[in-house]
């Protein structure tokens, strides 16, 4: 799909709307993290992955695997925007037998590749995914999506060097750090940098950028995509936990947001301010 910035920040305001209405849904959820992820999300399912939104199981489809399964309320709505899942479904979001839970769950959703939530898994199952793919010739790319607390699993790291001994060209990982876990900052439940340093030594080609700058996010999936040496690929994004909305933003703690219901509606006031020209609310 042609890149249009103006057509991707549309998208990026769409999902983070979207985010947002579900999260009044249940009054809670993991909409911090969809607000600060959307620029990312919008990228990808905007722009960069191959798919056929009226036929989710197509084998040439590129794989999106959400190994941080709470983030789900973020995924569903990128997967309502790019048309796999009718809007309307945002009503039943976590509600019993939704096809939304609020943990990513791949038997219940179309587009989801994963149940994810178990953190440390997405990595190991986007390895065997590329593996299986490049042995079948089909030229499909794999993203593995996680959450920087997923970089405390010791199977996130086993996958790391297998995907690089295997010479993975076909897999990016896309890596969420917004320094927020449930037990506090993730840099101070367990130091992981030098980030870039680290996945370079163990032979991943390295990006790392602002993850709520639109042309930055562009600029690297594309050269993600675009690099020929056979070796996988990783794009750390640098992210603002509630983007959009600065009441949230500036909460202390908001990995998993509660808020009075007339917040709901002064969260989508703040947000539809910034509203694109030609975004459809």
């Amino acid at each position: 799909m042609p890149a249009d910035l103006d057509q991707l920040a549309a998208c990026a305001w769409r999902i983070r709307r979207l985010a947002l209405r579900m999260g009044e849904v249940q009054g809670q959820g993991y909409v911090g993290q969809a607000l600060g992820y959307a620029d990312v999300l919008a990228v990808a399912y905007g722009h960069a992955l191959q798919l056929k939104p009226d036929d989710p199981h197509w084998e040439g489809r590129d794989r999106f695997l959400l190994s941080h399964g709470h983030y789900a309320i973020a995924h569903y709505a990128a997967l309502i925007e790019a048309g796999i899942i009718p809007e309307i479904e945002l009503e039943t979001y976590g509600s019993d037998d939704s096809r939304l839970p609020m943990s990513g769950m791949a038997s219940y959703t179309p587009g989801m590749e994963m149940s994810g939530g178990s953190l440390g898994h997405g990595l190991v199952i986007a390895v065997g995914m590329a593996l299986g793919l490049r042995h079948k010739r089909n030229p499909a790319f794999v993203y593995n999506s996680m959450s920087d607390g997923e970089l405390d699993e010791g199977s996130t790291w086993e996958a790391a060097m297998a995907a690089a001994h295997h010479g993975l060209g076909n897999l990016v990982c896309l890596v969420d750090i917004n320094n927020q876990q449930a037990d506090g900052p993730s840099s101070k439940v367990l130091g992981f940098e030098p980030l870039a340093e680290k996945w370079a030594a163990f032979g991943w080609h390295v990006q790392r950028v602002d993850g709520n700058d639109l042309p930055a996010v562009l600029d690297s999936f594309n050269a993600a995509r675009a690099l020929e040496e056979p070796m996988p690929r990783v794009i750390l994004f640098d992210t603002l936990m509630g983007k959009g909305v600065p009441f949230l933003e500036q909460r202390e703690k908001n990995h998993f947001i509660r808020v009075d219901p007339p917040e709901w509606q002064q969260a989508l006031q703040v947000l539809d301010r910034t509203q694109p020209e030609g975004a459809p609310a």
